[in-house]
């Protein structure tokens, strides 16, 4: 059932070009994916084509940890769950992009949340449809890894908020684009090494 589930999304499934195009074309509407069309989720829709773009022109995937990428010695696919509004996915999509273009087994297909529901739901994060959710699926459509809706980093410093704040803030979401600026997608690629260390589909050099 779940990898039926799976298959199906992936027959919708979108290149990364044709995200930023689907994304481009909602911003400049006025726009934004899903069926809760505020002023607040069209707002960073605008905003995350910004930054998506920003970082395709500036990110680089440091020399080291391409080289554990390309450990990955069989096709896989990273599949991720996303919506145009969502400012975390903003600040990940643009690095799985860069890691897939470094190696040629890697292929990277994203899915909306709001479209997908039952994908959704097999990969909630405590219960809830947290995303960004990257997918790591092998050649035949087996879950290899899950990881997200953000980096062991940012997580424990939303944890530490949550518990202090009793909420997350828009103080906090500011705080956190700065910090995302200034890590610049670091956090995130440090923690998908650690998960292809892990994987069989990894060879151990």
């Amino acid at each position: 059932m779940e990898n039926k589930i799976i298959e199906n999304s992936l027959q919708k499934a979108l290149s990364y070009e044709a995200y930023m195009e689907l994304v481009k074309q909602l911003a400049s509407e006025g726009k934004t994916s899903g069926p809760e069309q505020t002023d607040v989720r069209i707002n960073f829709t605008k905003l995350n084509m910004s930054r998506m773009r920003r970082l395709n022109k500036t990110l680089a995937i440091p020399e080291k940890a391409v080289k554990s990428f390309k450990r990955i010695n069989k096709r896989q696919t990273w599949l991720v769950i996303m919506e145009s509004w969502c400012a975390d996915g903003a600040q990940t999509i643009p690095v799985l992009n860069k890691i897939c273009e470094e190696v040629t087994n890697l292929d990277l297909r994203i899915v909306l949340r709001d479209e997908n529901p039952e994908l959704m739901d097999l990969f909630l994060t405590s219960g809830t449809r947290s995303i960004p959710k990257l997918i790591v699926l092998d050649g035949d459509v087996n879950v290899v890894h899950t990881w997200g809706p953000r980096s062991g980093t940012v997580m424990n410093m939303v944890a530490a908020y949550k518990s202090q704040n009793g909420k997350i803030d828009d103080p906090f979401k500011e705080f956190l684009q700065i910090w995302y600026n200034r890590d610049g997608g670091m956090a995130i690629i440090e923690d998908l090494v650690k998960l292809v260390e892990e994987t069989p589909l990894a060879e151990k050099r």
